[in-house]
């Protein structure tokens, strides 16, 4: 196997510092500058990516979820000022349709509006300038390092943020817990099992997890933890908005699962060898919600809805979208390829209705009136 320029830096440093645990590997496959799969030049999403997100099947997502932002805005009393924030806002894909269904359908809540976009790439932001250059002026930028700087009240979302999140790799031994190392051996990259690098991991998985089986393996999100932790700290009122694929506890530390969820993509093909194509493929992780949520709840936020993608859609707007396709100016066969290219979003099976979960937690609002929690037919 040779070696591109990321795995020379990762076997050097480990040759000059020891094993890694799987969560800096992981890290460095996905984060090195200039040299991980998010932090360097290409389209990841799409047709010419890796992978599709809800985002690049159809603008009704974002339209649904500007939908739900703006009855978001309405239940902190329509305040004049309202910050919203898009955590790993990629290209801006997302952000764009949620500021023109704002500006086009709800102009009031557009007003108030200010938009603060966060990604770990740099270089991004000039592509999201220019693809919101209709809003420029409502528009500004901060890093991930200056995100627990924020102080704001709106609304934070993201979407398929927690998933790429680094983890640390455990396996449930008879001897007890032990977690994955990546070392190497006769020049490769390979793993080793050890005792756990940090208490947390099996603190995390005592409060936040179930009891694993001997053989099972599982994967443990510290770094997830700490970004609640960080916008939590930040939202001084509100609402947090988090779309991914991801399971209550109980489902993701199920037996049935005993290989973990870690999976790699590329070029819309599904890997499950994180040690091939270092930079070059993304590695994902199933997220889990339980421990946003009860974390979620000792940080003071409370869980206002959870659930399938599907049925948020279906409750926050999406009836409107399918609508709004039958009344365009469309061919029957334009209009065809549109619903049948919206049903991916909400379709239980093979599409993405419930592949997707949607958490919504807020802080110092009283009875929110939202989409999700009162059903379609607002």
């Amino acid at each position: 196997m040779s070696e591109n320029q990321l795995e020379t830096i990762i076997s050097e440093r480990i040759r000059r510092q020891g094993r890694i645990t799987f969560c800096d590997y992981m890290a460095a496959c996905l984060y090195e500058p200039g040299l991980g799969y998010y932090t360097s030049p290409g389209r990841k999403v799409g047709t010419a990516g890796d992978f599709y997100t809800s985002i690049t099947v159809h603008a009704a997502f974002g339209r649904v979820i500007a939908r739900e932002i703006a009855r978001m805005w309405r239940s902190l009393g329509q305040p004049i000022g309202f910050t919203l924030v898009e955590v790993g806002a990629g290209h801006g894909r997302l952000a764009c349709d949620i500021m023109d269904f704002l500006a086009e359908r709800e102009p009031d809540c557009y007003a108030a509006s200010t938009l603060l976009l966060v990604e770990q790439e740099p270089s991004l932001a000039e592509a999201q300038a220019a693809l919101l250059s209709v809003h420029g002026q409502k528009l500004g930028w901060r890093s991930p390092a200056q995100l627990s700087e924020l102080r704001f009240s709106g609304v934070l979302y993201s979407n398929e943020l927690l998933d790429a999140m680094p983890v640390h790799r455990v396996v449930m031994t008879a001897e007890g817990l032990r977690e994955v190392y990546v070392t190497l051996q006769d020049g490769q990259l390979a793993e080793e099992l050890d005792h756990p690098s940090t208490p947390h991991l099996e603190q995390y998985l005592a409060r936040y997890g179930t009891p694993l089986l001997v053989g099972q393996e599982a994967e443990v999100s510290l770094a997830g933890l700490a970004w609640l932790e960080a916008v939590a700290a930040s939202l001084e009122q509100g609402f947090l908005l988090t779309v991914d694929y991801g399971f209550p506890k109980e489902e993701l530390y199920t037996p049935r699962r005993r290989q973990g969820t870690l999976l790699c993509y590329h070029q819309h093909r599904v890997e499950d060898n994180p040690y091939i194509r270092l930079g070059q493929q993304d590695i994902t992780t199933h997220i889990n919600f339980s421990a946003l949520m009860e974390r979620g709840a000792e940080l003071g936020l409370t869980t206002v809805w959870f659930g399938e993608q599907y049925r948020f859609l279906l409750t926050a707007g999406i009836v409107e979208e399918f609508e709004a396709i039958e009344s365009a100016d469309l061919s029957e066969a334009d209009k065809l390829k549109a619903r049948l290219t919206l049903k991916r979003l909400i379709m239980p099976e093979g599409g993405m209705g419930d592949t997707f979960r949607v958490l919504v937690q807020s802080r110092g609002v009283e009875r929110p009136q939202l989409g999700c929690i009162r059903g379609i037919g607002l």
